[in-house]
């Protein structure tokens, strides 16, 4: 036997760090699609006395299928293979493939590698012992999506005949050049010359980048707001401008000061990401223990800045990067830098470790974004007072309104530690931080930031506070409203602001019983009742209402979008809970069948192998209904017939709406 190890494709949870697109509204809702065609043939091997087992996928333009060597713990399914080899045929290796290519997908929000046009994997085999009557067995687990959807992973079977050996003239080549069908930025055609990716993926990459320089530039402003480096700036800067001969050469030497500072940050940055690997930054994404270690870390980060303890690098360090400054030239601005980066380490440190963690995407671009936005928002002042002292009569006077900075920092580095657990406890289904109890902790931050900018308690290291600020006080408040506004969300209430930052609504304390409502609808929020085909039709017969079908998936991200933005609106929600009997399917259900339901079915053109549940609601989604993507809504009636429309991916509650009133008028006809 070989095997890729075949996983559960079962991702709940994993929401936040892998995406699986599906149909947008501007589609077509009434077609299967099937973009990949199959070949599989046996051919003499360019090693005398072997065979390769070549197994050739033909994929639609827009199309992609993905590599084996994609993490099937993340991002779409990888193209695995499960081969049953007859007595007397040996494997020489592992299946092969082609180099695939390789990009950023803003969709998944990773890097990924797949295949376009057509692809080539082979097997090298050994037939010397084998009888030539007997048939090679297997099948191939894929998966393909397009820039708009995916579609649910597929099992295609193999069955060969040894005897039936193609001529070694006709064998293919493994690793054809691409032909560039496809243009991504408009679905048209391109020219040879043209590079595929170049359109609206690109353009998506490149503002997830613009988002995390900004998210490095925003930390590295309030690291300058800090203790550690906020003093240092008045006391570079006249440094430069005293020394310096010229004023010309002040300002200069403050530049190169300012670039220094981007280079070490932005080298710590990719030298970071080069020991630990790229890979490592999709496994930081998404695996529970580095959530877990991430939490634990923010946190010991947050009580640092609250004062509970200081975290330093070696003294040492620090007293020989400044003693290597002295050698003046750039050589010594270089050591400046350094000593300046060194000192104040215990500032900057937690900020540049929740940098590298948000920009935890898998490739080398992140980082670099990253720090590079940290680094140059500490840059910028020496650059600017340099030119301009007179500025530098401007500045507040160091004091005690530092330290609140840190504080007020610590306590934001603990609240986001919990967006870490909570990364974890999605993956692991534990239930331990589910929607509630993140808002509440959410909740308690907030308040504990008001409170202490509005001088209601202080900490050891505080100067003592005689009178508040405006700006102190607007931050207060600012940080009042925000507990405010989340608290309604205790009760599952959208709060939209920070929306995509807590559990999704279906992970909640409401959705594990009590409250009311026939379909688990709390606070605006709905969960099916079933997720049968049979037993949702036995109780809309018993009940007189009809079901409603709700053809999903757990790892379906623009399913989850129409369930918080949709299904949450206060008259779509009535409808589901008291008008229809609601049935959710999920096609990526990997929870097997019982071995005597287990059956290959044809539905145009294809075989559906059903070995699973989620095998069992796509083969009926395809055959009684004529799709294959998801979401996709479709209302029963009791002798089990399709009633009114169909709905798909679309955010407009008015519109499901419509599809709602449509079937439901039908069925009371």
């Amino acid at each position: 036997m070989i095997s890729n190890t075949l996983v559960s494709f079962q991702r709940l949870g994993m929401l936040a760090l892998v995406g699986w697109l599906t149909v947008a509204g501007s589609l077509a809702w009434g077609q299967i699609e099937d973009p990949v065609t199959w070949d599989v043939a046996l051919y003499p091997s360019e090693e005398a006395g072997l065979h390769d087992l070549v197994v050739h996928a033909s994929v639609d333009a827009c199309w992609h299928i993905y590599s084996q060597d994609n993490d099937p713990n993340e991002g779409p399914v990888p193209t695995m293979f499960e081969l049953d080899l007859p007595a007397g045929v040996q494997a020489v290796g592992e299946v092969k493939e082609c180099t695939p290519i390789e990009e950023y997908d803003p969709n998944f929000m990773m890097d990924l590698k797949y295949f376009e046009e057509e692809v080539f994997w082979h097997q090298r085999l050994d037939l010397s012992g084998a009888n030539s009557a007997d048939t090679l067995k297997g099948y191939v687990v894929f998966m393909v999506c397009d820039a708009s959807m995916c579609l649910p992973p597929e099992e295609i079977p193999i069955l060969v005949a040894l005897s039936d050996v193609r001529p070694g003239a006709n064998r293919p080549d493994y690793c054809p050049p691409s032909k560039h069908l496809c243009n991504h930025g408009d679905g048209h055609g391109e020219t040879e010359d043209e590079v595929p990716g170049d359109g609206d993926e690109s353009e998506e990459g490149e503002k997830g980048l613009l988002w995390t320089f900004l998210l490095g530039f925003g930390l590295g402003l309030a690291a300058l707001l800090t203790p550690c480096v906020f003093p240092m700036i008045p006391m570079t800067v006249s440094f430069f401008t005293k020394q310096s001969k010229t004023r010309a050469e002040g300002i200069r030497n403050a530049l190169i000061y300012g670039a220094f500072i981007i280079f070490i940050y932005t080298g710590l940055g990719l030298a970071l990401t080069a020991f630990f690997g790229v890979d490592v930054l999709n496994v930081i994404s998404t695996d529970p223990i580095f959530n877990v270690f991430l939490f634990a870390l923010l946190l010991v980060f947050g009580a640092s800045f609250l004062g509970a303890f200081e975290i330093q690098l070696p003294s040492s360090w620090a007293n020989k990067a400044d003693q290597a400054s002295d050698r003046g030239g750039i050589v010594g601005i270089f050591f400046m830098a350094a000593t300046l980066a060194i000192v104040s380490f215990s500032c900057t440190g937690p900020l540049v470790g929740s940098a590298l963690a948000g920009a935890a995407t898998g490739s080398f671009a992140a980082p670099t974004a990253v720090m590079l936005g940290f680094s140059s928002a500490l840059a910028l002042p020496f650059g600017l007072f340099s030119a301009f002292p007179g500025w530098l009569n401007s500045l507040p006077q160091s004091g005690g309104w530092l330290n609140s900075v840190k504080v007020v920092l610590g306590l934001l580095e603990i609240g986001f530690a919990f967006k870490f657990l909570s990364n974890a406890d999605l993956v692991l289904q534990l239930g331990l931080l589910q929607r509630e109890l993140f808002i509440a902790i959410w909740i308690a931050v907030s308040l504990a930031i008001a409170f202490y900018l509005f001088g209601w308690f202080t900490l050891p290291h505080d100067s003592k506070l005689e009178r508040i600020g405006v700006f102190r006080f607007s931050l207060g408040l600012i940080f009042m409203m925000l507990a405010i506004y989340l608290t309604p969300g205790m009760w599952g209430a959208p709060v939209n602001l920070i929306s995509g930052f807590p559990p999704p609504t279906f992970y909640s304390e409401w959705n594990h019983g009590g409250g009311s409502g026939e379909s688990g609808g709390h606070g605006g929020h709905v969960e099916a009742r079933f997720d049968d085909y049979e037993e949702g039709l036995a109780a809309a017969q018993t009940e007189g209402k009809p079901m409603l079908l709700d053809f999903t998936g757990w790892a379906c991200v623009n399913c989850r979008k129409m369930e918080e933005q949709v299904w949450s609106d206060s008259e779509v929600a009535s409808k589901l809970t008291e008008d229809v009997v609601l049935v959710s399917l999920y096609v990526d259900d990997r929870t097997a069948l019982p071995e005597d339901e287990h059956r290959v079915e044809q539905y145009g053109g294809k075989d559906f192998r059903i070995k699973t549940i989620g095998n069992k609601w796509s083969y009926l989604q395809a055959s009684r209904f004529n799709r294959n993507a998801q979401p996709f809504y479709v209302m029963i009636d009791h002798d089990g017939n399709h009633i009114g429309g169909s709905a798909g991916y679309d955010p407009d509650a008015e519109l499901f709406l419509e599809f709602l009133d449509e079937g439901l008028a039908e069925f009371n006809r």
